[in-house]
């Protein structure tokens, strides 16, 4: 089933070009030696948006760390707040129609990462 909803993701669902889009902001943060860890985390979402039917998101062990903490607060400050509101509201639109329900979610739990990716993993549901 996974495998069925991540190909309609990346068709049809708008998935390679959002994909897209985060390695794009990737690379162009990692162009300085400070954007590295935020290049690094764009490219997480990435991969996440890329086939993101069949993973999770959870917490790693040093997620609680005052590390992780100040990143996320830079995160959100720069540019992690206006991602999740694009991402809430590709969840709204396709949430419209109960074809695109699945797709809603999937918008959903890219929302949450881009909100606080630092301290987060993605892993693949059992």
């Amino acid at each position: 089933m996974s495998l069925l909803g991540n190909l309609l993701w990346i068709t049809i669902g708008g998935g390679i070009l959002i994909a897209i889009g985060y390695v794009i902001g990737g690379l162009i943060l990692c162009l300085t030696i400070v954007g590295i860890p935020f290049g690094v985390q764009c490219f997480k979402l990435a991969g996440l948006a890329l086939v993101p039917f069949g993973k999770t998101v959870g917490d790693t062990e040093r997620a609680s760390g005052c590390l992780s903490v100040i990143m996320n607060l830079l995160w959100i400050l720069v540019g992690g707040f206006w991602i999740t509101i694009l991402h809430l509201i590709f969840a709204l639109f396709c949430g419209i129609t109960i074809i695109g329900i699945p797709f809603a979610v999937q918008h959903m739990k890219l929302a949450a990462l881009a909100l606080v990716p630092f301290g987060r993993t993605i892993n693949d549901e059992v």
